[in-house]
């Protein structure tokens, strides 16, 4: 399994309802992800807006978002979380991937 980690940025004047929404994320989104193979996808949101992703995949960052791309629940998700982000595009194409430089099991 390779492990991802990414980061994003939420619009400040948006967190509350950002998280709002992520207490409701939609169970078709969800299979959506399980079939893509996101595993222990999790999402750690900081108060000045910055977002950290983290999950697990069979598949590299970049093939684990064209499974996605291929799910139209994604591209329904995407559009309505998009208005959330201070980029531009949609939130699934910017991320900002990181190294890995430290695991300990």
């Amino acid at each position: 399994m390779k492990r991802v980690g990414f980061l994003l940025r939420v619009k400040h004047d948006k967190l509350d309802e950002y998280k709002e929404h992520h207490k409701h994320v939609w169970p078709e989104m969800q299979e959506a992800l399980r079939e893509s193979g996101w595993h222990n996808y999790t999402l750690f949101l900081h108060e000045d807006g910055r977002l950290f992703g983290y999950f697990e995949t069979p598949h590299s960052l970049a093939q684990a978002q064209a499974l996605m791309e291929e799910k139209e629940v994604n591209t329904r998700w995407q559009q309505f979380m998009a208005p959330y982000f201070e980029e531009n595009v949609r939130p699934d194409e910017s991320f900002i991937e990181l190294e890995e430089v430290f695991h300990l099991d």
